[in-house]
């Protein structure tokens, strides 16, 4: 175990390397400048009502989508989390995952996410015509998505300290190119990536630390053009300010609180932060802001949970406030026996 800790830490280094290397003397937003973007998008409605300042909270099965040391944390031996994301374009996202606590052998998830683009309009290029246009449109591109099939394992190293990485297979179909010799090409690639991350509990009432990298791989290749992952650096903090409050109360109550740094290889850093108050361990109301967004600002959410013949049953709903376009809903079950 100590050498799987000493490999995901230097593995996490020179992701963090890797990731300051790609704009280190520039200080651009380099939008535009990664592939395969989806895996960006975050798939848990509790994480996206606190405005994505989960890699401290993360917990149980749905810390796979976004720091895997989560995974620890889970109250019983099986949980399973299935999601829905009404994105923006009519794109729409599926993400599920299963998992398994195997007590002092660590933590197994398996995960998935399946992206539909919907309806994309192809065209194809012609010779350029007197008003100057030099395509036409082809109707409907059919094969056109993005999935993600992850295999997680996470190990509780001491009570204060949890390791853990993600290994997946990540694809994106982007239809046919034609060029201008009318010769069809497909716009297919997948790869591996993997997910890291470390979460520490210093012993503070209920303080938390969390760090993950988010996507690592190799570039991407489509045609002629190469382009890197959307990888992803966040360092965050969480606690629940009850214990400061008042502590008697805090069985009945509570008010986490969380913060995060985000550095992203396309863009420049964020700073996310979310708040989530619960109720007797049943009503959760929850609000955050992401800073730095070109158009995402302030998320809100409710879960419920309820425990049904020893199997605790969880919903949670989230909306994401959006500039230009529809806002994003959110809908989540999770099981856990």
């Amino acid at each position: 175990m100590k050498l799987f800790t000493k490999i995901l830490l230097l593995a996490m280094s020179l992701g963090l390397v890797n990731l300051m290397a790609q704009d280190s003397g520039v200080n651009l937003k380099q939008a535009g400048q990664s592939s395969m973007t989806f895996l960006q998008v975050g798939v848990t409605p509790r994480a996206a009502a606190m405005g994505d300042a989960n890699t401290a909270l993360s917990s149980g099965v749905e810390s796979v989508f976004s720091n895997p040391a989560g995974l620890t944390e889970m109250n019983s031996q099986f949980e399973a989390f299935v999601s829905s994301t009404q994105w923006i374009a009519d794109i729409k996202y599926l993400a599920g995952a299963v998992a398994w606590n195997a007590g002092n052998y660590g933590a197994v998830a398996l995960s998935f996410v399946y992206v539909n683009y919907g309806d994309i309009k192809g065209t194809a290029f012609v010779p350029a015509t007197s008003t100057g246009a030099n395509y036409i449109l082809t109707g409907n591109v059919p094969n056109v998505g993005a999935y993600s099939f992850g295999l997680t394992y996470v190990k509780a190293v001491s009570t204060k300290f949890s390791i853990g990485g993600t290994v997946k297979y990540v694809g994106q179909q982007l239809g046919q190119l034609t060029d201008t010799y009318g010769v069809k090409s497909d716009n297919n690639a997948n790869k591996l990536a993997f997910d890291m991350g470390i979460k520490y509990f210093p012993g503070i009432e209920s303080l938390r630390l969390g760090m993950s990298i988010r996507n690592f791989g190799t570039f991407v290749q489509y045609q002629y053009f190469q382009s890197p992952l959307p990888l992803a650096f966040s360092v965050g903090i969480g606690m629940n300010i009850m214990d400061l409050i008042n502590k008697n109360l805090s069985q009945d109550h509570s008010i986490m609180v969380s913060t995060e740094f985000v550095h992203p290889n396309n863009y420049t850093d964020r700073v996310n932060t979310g708040v989530e108050y619960t109720f007797m361990k049943t009503v959760s109301l929850r609000a955050g802001y992401q800073s730095n967004q070109d158009i995402f600002g302030w998320s809100g959410g409710v879960g419920l949970e309820h425990e049904v013949g020893g199997t605790q049953l969880e919903i949670d709903y989230s909306y994401s406030s959006t500039q230009y376009f529809n806002g994003v809903n959110r809908f989540s079950l999770n099981v856990a026996f």
